[in-house]
């Protein structure tokens, strides 16, 4: 159950914040580096699909271990080691092979997924606490 719970609050708490971005960020920062290559929305599956992921990932690699132990500071810097990573797999295979795909918008990326990634499994952390205090679960 403390599991589940963690993967919610680490699902919410990344869609929502990433959400944000995108939706403040795609016009500024995004459409002006990469072109017609964005689409003009996005596809529903695949997005649906990366966060239904991407938020298990956290649990398993961040959350899960500062859950058994860990502290918050040790959830951001797991989650934000895994969002480096996961970000620079993205950020530089497209360097590497898409024409529009340049430096600025692989570095901004790969920050932003470094940042949003470890603010997440920081305050899935922090919830999770309050939730499992509130509902006397353990974890």
């Amino acid at each position: 159950m403390a599991i589940a719970l963690a993967y919610l609050v680490t699902l919410v708490a990344f869609a929502a914040i990433d959400a944000v971005w995108l939706g403040s960020m795609a016009g500024r920062i995004y459409r002006p580096l990469i072109g017609d290559i964005l689409l003009d929305g996005f596809r529903v599956g695949p997005a649906i699909a990366f966060y239904l992921l991407y938020a298990a990932g956290l649990v398993v690699f961040a959350v899960a271990p500062a859950l058994r132990g860990g502290t918050v500071l040790s959830a951001f810097a797991f989650g934000a080691l895994f969002g480096f990573f996961a970000y620079a797999t993205y950020d530089l295979t497209n360097f590497a092979t898409l024409r529009s795909w340049g430096l600025a918008i692989t570095l901004i990326d790969m920050a932003w997924g470094t940042f949003v990634s470890g603010l997440a499994s920081a305050l899935a952390i922090l919830a999770c606490g309050w939730l499992f205090r509130v509902f006397g679960l353990s974890a």
